[in-house]
């Protein structure tokens, strides 16, 4: 009785090895493409980490001006407190300890209207050229004896002040392939202009 045999041809000795070697050949191809891929890929990781860490800290600063404004407006002192410290408290409870308040500058600027917030001191334009200039007539609004681009005076205001909340801080750059872009740090600001309650 004659053995059964296959219809189809028998692999040939050297399909293995032919085999092996395309392996290789895209196994090779796969690493080029994956250096050229890479570094791009990980610049985008990199850009998404650092630019979400700058937009956390930027929303950190303008939660704790509101919130600390909305204390302000109230005149509200604790005893054996300033409104001043305890206005830096607010910040650094709001800011989860990941600003340095060293580090952070913020001032207070009371005005009489919101239309006169950022608006020079008013003076007497003698030589008619709208700049102030040395020995002209001016009307001292914030009472510091000099005349200024802005009018708002230092401080927390009384009742029915407007109050200007501003604060900056230079948030150090997290990951160095970004420095030759940015520079070490980026500045990030909050403002908020707030007009005080009619306290006692």
């Amino acid at each position: 009785m004659s053995r059964l045999r296959p219809n189809w041809p028998l692999p040939r000795p050297y399909a293995r090895p032919r085999l092996w070697r395309r392996a290789a050949e895209d196994g090779g191809k796969a690493a080029i493409e994956f250096a050229f891929i890479a570094p791009v890929f990980l610049g985008m990781i990199g850009a998404i980490m650092e630019f979400s860490g700058i937009m956390f800290i930027q929303a950190l600063l303008e939660g704790s001006a509101r919130e600390a404004s909305r204390y302000g407006i109230t005149g509200f002192t604790t005893p054996g407190v300033s409104r001043e410290d305890q206005i830096m408290a607010i910040i650094a409870e709001n800011t989860l300890g990941l600003i340095d308040l060293d580090e952070l500058q913020m001032t207070t600027l009371v005005y009489e209207n919101f239309g006169d917030v950022g608006q020079p001191e008013p003076f007497t334009d003698e030589n008619d050229n709208d700049t102030y200039d040395a020995g002209e007539d001016f009307n001292d609004v914030n009472g510091n004896g000099a005349w200024d681009e802005d009018m708002g005076a230092a401080g927390l205001g009384g009742p029915g002040d407007v109050v200007v909340y501003q604060m900056s801080y230079d948030w150090d750059i997290m990951i160095p392939m970004f420095v030759p872009f940015f520079g070490e740090s980026i500045s990030l600001d909050a403002n908020i202009a707030v007009r005080n309650e009619p306290f006692e």
